[in-house]
Parts: C-alpha cells; structure tokens; sequence
C-alpha cells in the first residue's frame, strides 16, 4: 500500500483567526502527540504533501489550534477545512507493548488461554467514549470490548489475545 507509511491522526474541522491557524480534532492519544509532531501530511491525489508543524496549543478535550508552515492567513486555512491529516508512522514512536488501532483489522482474534481461534477483527470502533473491536466470528460480526481483562494482550505479528465471556464471540 502507497500510504501504509502514514496514518490518520486527525481532521482539519475549522479555521481560527485570520493568521492561519487551523482548528484540528485529534486522533491522537493526547493532543500533545499532534502538536509533537515535526510535520503533518495531506493527502493530494496519490501524494502525500508535508506540512511544518510550526506550533499550536490544545483548546480543550481532543481539539488543538495548529499553525502549519506555508498556511500563512485565513484563506489559504480555508483551503485546508475538511481535510484529513496524516502522520508518518516514524514521527510516532512506540513504547514497548504498544501498538497502532490502524494495525488490528485482519488480525485473528484467539483465546488467550487455549488457543481457539475466534475470527479477524475487520476493525476497530469508537463508541460512546470506549473501544470495540468489530470481528468477524463464524457466527457473523461481533462487537468486542477493548477493556482488560477481557482484552489480554496484542501481538501486532500473530493476533489478538481474548478471555471473552461465554456468550460473548461463540454462538
């Protein structure tokens, strides 16, 4: 994949001012990943263009005030609503037993304790403030809790580790 290199990490819903600066909903964990950032990228077509990250604040919750190099007054910040942006994937290091939700579909989902494989997350949902994985089970699609103990661990190369409740993901 073109872009694998990259993922969403928030949406461009708004301007702010007449300097420039760009009202973004964070994806990201905190809103200081985004503001961490060295650069942003927009997708154009079937390019990726940087943007400087050259400041901004939090405004409260999940929304940052971001300033980007090259966006200098309130028009060409109207150019840039309704755009998703980008990081790349090296510019958002891991610590050790993290992952990336973008990394979970098409992962097997198997019991932690015995091994029985269960299906392939098809993808991860937010929902009312909480995480849940949508699987494809033999028995359809299933929603999951992403919670402890329930989630017991991931291993982003062989799957996602479950102690599901009887009922949860079998028929």
């Amino acid at each position: 994949m073109a872009f694998a290199q990259y993922l969403e990490c928030g949406f461009i819903q708004n301007t702010h001012g007449t300097r420039g600066v760009l009202r973004v909903q964070s994806w990201c964990d905190s809103p200081r990943v985004l503001l961490a950032l060295p650069a942003v990228y927009i997708k154009e077509g079937e390019l990726m263009r940087a943007c400087r990250v050259l400041g901004g604040s939090s405004a409260g919750g999940d929304l940052v005030l971001l300033k980007l190099g090259g966006v200098e007054d309130m028009d060409a910040a109207e150019q840039m609503k309704n755009q998703t942006i980008y990081a790349k994937r090296t510019d958002l290091p891991l610590k050790d037993g993290e992952y990336f939700l973008a990394d979970l579909p098409g992962l097997p989902v198997i019991d932690a304790d015995h091994g029985t494989p269960y299906g392939t997350v098809i993808e991860v949902r937010e929902v009312g403030g909480r995480r849940l994985l949508n699987i494809q089970t033999e028995h359809g699609e299933r929603l999951y809790p992403m919670v402890a103990p329930l989630l017991s661990h991931v291993d982003v190369e062989h799957g996602v580790y479950v102690r599901p409740i009887p009922g949860l993901l079998d028929e």
